[in-house]
Parts: structure tokens; sequence; C-alpha cells
């Protein structure tokens, strides 16, 4: 039985987080091989703590790429230039401990299997332009707003940690009104918090939430609701890649495979099919065949092709589910291969998903964002 009326809420986190900027420095080094390499083979994790980087994992290539070099910029474009923040890229130790893949599960990669066994989910509906559930939508755009206002020194004061969660109230399934939103920032000793409150809801909220969704009498604002935040990012938490799946997809909206995306290369099927299935669903909901949809792919390791296919339309579907699926094996590739080469992963894009969500964002390069197969889907089920 679908939901009707109900409280949502997605987090967000700025990419200051400590673990985003562990996401951050494993995309950025995939990205720094895989630019020079291909058809390299990446399964890079790191963490970060208090005037530490660890770069740890799996690496098969020909490349050569200079890890803590890459570990200190990417730090440093974060924002963490200065000692006093806890933390920053001139000081801190690079630590690293690389080898290659094993090479019991290269055998099923280079024959074109995928690189593990799993599960992977796509999700789209039609709550926002971007085919995104509306409360991460916010809490991203609301999480970018917050590090814009920092580095183009709006608020200056604001220091790169932080976090935002957005609550929507439903009625009949729909989006009605937001009810609550959290901010929380870090920011400099200096500041009164009184005005850190003002200045986050007049410039960071009121130019990113739609005002017909703001109702200024019942909204709640928890702005810093501790009261202080001054020590953050990697010396206030450590910090660890794949720790934010639930920011990186949904927000928690549908099911999730358990797979983290950033440092892997596209033959793990953890992040390529999670792509590839939110493709599929961005299409379905785009041709007009559901209101919303989950689509479910999982693999074998060293199995091309997937051994499932769900797709779940919540009741909303305006077809049979069975010319659905017909109409996805025929139109969408789901070998790792050829998910590689449809959505054109072997290309140094991924520092960039690597905060504010891996989809719903408008970007050339994120091409499991395009719903070019709409048309060709609705032909398919006969709409």
């Amino acid at each position: 039985m679908s939901r009707k009326n109900y409280y949502f809420t997605s987090e967000s986190v700025t990419e200051g987080h400590p673990d985003k900027i562990a996401d951050q420095i494993s995309d950025a080094i995939l990205d720094s091989i895989i630019g020079k390499d291909p058809m390299a083979r990446v399964a890079c994790e790191t963490l970060v703590t208090t005037g530490l980087a660890f770069v740890a994992g799996e690496v098969t290539t020909n490349a050569y790429a200079d890890i803590p070099s890459i570990v200190r910029e990417t730090i440093k474009d974060i924002g963490y230039t200065r000692a006093k923040y806890g933390f920053d890229y001139q000081t801190c130790a690079v630590v690293t401990s690389i080898h290659e893949q094993s090479g019991d599960i290269a055998m099923g990669v280079d024959i074109g299997g995928a690189g593990d066994q799993g599960l992977m989910f796509g999700y789209a509906c039609d709550e926002t332009p971007e085919l995104m559930p509306l409360p991460i939508s916010l809490a991203h755009k609301l999480a970018m707003k917050l590090t814009e206002a920092r580095k183009s020194d709006v608020l200056a004061y604001l220091r790169p940690d932080g976090k935002t969660q957005v609550t929507v109230e439903y009625r009949d399934g729909q989006p009605f009104r937001i009810d609550t939103i959290v901010v929380s920032s870090q920011h400099s000793p200096e500041v009164h918090l009184k005005d850190l409150k003002e200045d986050i809801i007049e410039k960071v909220i009121k130019p990113v939430v739609p005002k017909n969704l703001l109702d200024e009498e019942t909204i709640k604002y928890y702005i810093n609701p501790t009261g202080r935040f001054v020590t953050g990012g990697p010396m206030g938490d450590t910090g660890l890649t794949g720790r934010k799946i639930i920011v990186d997809s949904y927000g928690g909206v549908g099911s999730h495979g358990g797979g983290a995306f950033s440092g892997k290369d596209p033959t793990k099927v953890d992040r390529s099919g999670a792509y590839m299935a939110r493709y599929i669903a961005k299409n379905i909901v785009a041709a007009g065949i559901a209101n919303k949809v989950e689509v479910q792919i999982a693999y074998a390791i060293g199995v091309p092709e997937p051994v499932s296919l769900l797709v779940d339309s919540f009741g909303t579907t305006k077809v049979d589910p069975a010319k659905t699926v017909k109409a996805i094996r025929k139109l969408f590739p789901l070998t790792p291969k050829g998910i590689i080469d449809e959505l054109r992963l072997r290309r140094p894009i991924f520092r960039k998903t690597a905060a504010y969500g891996h989809f719903g964002r408008e970007d050339a390069d994120f091409t499991w964002e395009k719903t070019d197969k709409a048309e060709a889907l609705k032909k398919e089920v006969g709409l």
C-alpha cells in the first residue's frame, strides 16, 4: 500500500565534510589515472583525520600518478588552506599503500564480466524537473549554495565543513510544503550566532527554496542548532571514502544496494551499474510510462549479463510491466562493457561527482542524466 500523507527527510553535506573530502580525493586519483590510461583498474580508498590523509587500494595501470600532489591539490581546492582550520593541504601528512588488483578478479573482468557480485538501484520520479525526489534535490542545492557563499566571500566567515537537511510534507503522495530546514556550517570563532542564522536564512535558504513551498508561519529553521561549529573537517571527525552513499544517491528514497561509488573505475558495477539503473529509471519517467520508478540490476562476479532486472513503478505505470522490461533489454546495454561504452565512462569525469550527489545534476559529462531514449521507450511499449 503506497503512502499518501507523510513527512520525508533527506540530507546533504558540503565538499568540506570529512567523508566528502575522502570521496573527492579517491575520485581525483581515479581521474588522474584514467585520464592517461582509460583501461586502468582503480579501487582507491581514502581516510582523512587530524593532520593525515591515508590512501590505500588496488591500482593496475601503466600510467604514473603523483598521489601526494593530487591529495594536496584536492584539499586545497576544497578550501582547507590554513592550519587554524585544523587541517590544511600544506602541512598534512600523506601516506599511501597501493597494490595491484587481484589476478583472480582480473580474470573475470578481462573477458568483460562484472568486477564483483552485487545489486544496484536507480530511481526517478516526477517531483522535480531533474526527476529527483524533492528532499534530496533541495538538500543538495542548499549545500552547494552554502559552499558558493563561502567561496565567493558573500559569507566569508564560513569554513568548508557543513551539512544540510530538508523535511518535506507530502499530501496525497505529492510534495505540499517544506516543514523543516537544518543547516549546520563550520565558521570562524568571531561570528555571532544571531548574525550567522540571519545570513544563512537570507543568503542561502531563501535564494534556493521555492517560495510556494515556504510557509513563514509554520516552517522550522535549525541553523547551527548546537550553537557553535568552529572545530570541523577532519579535525572534528574522521572521514572515509564511501560513507555517504545515501547522500550520493536519492536521499533515502527507494532502495540501496550498499555499494559506494567514489574511487572505483567503471568496471566496478557498484558504480557503472548504478549509473545505468538511474539512466533507465529517468528515461522511463521522462517517457511518461510511470510517475516514479525504481530499477534494480544485479550481477555475478565475472559474468557479463545481469542475473536479474527488476522494474518497480509503485503502482504508477501506464503499461504492462513486462513490456517495459522487454523494452529496457532491447534499448539499454546491461553488460559492464556495454554500460561503459554507452555512458562513455572511461573519461576523467568523476571528481565532480564526489560532492552534491551523483544524480539529478545538469552536466554534459553526467551521461546517465540524459533522457535521449524516452521517445524510443514510448514507441516500444506502445504509448
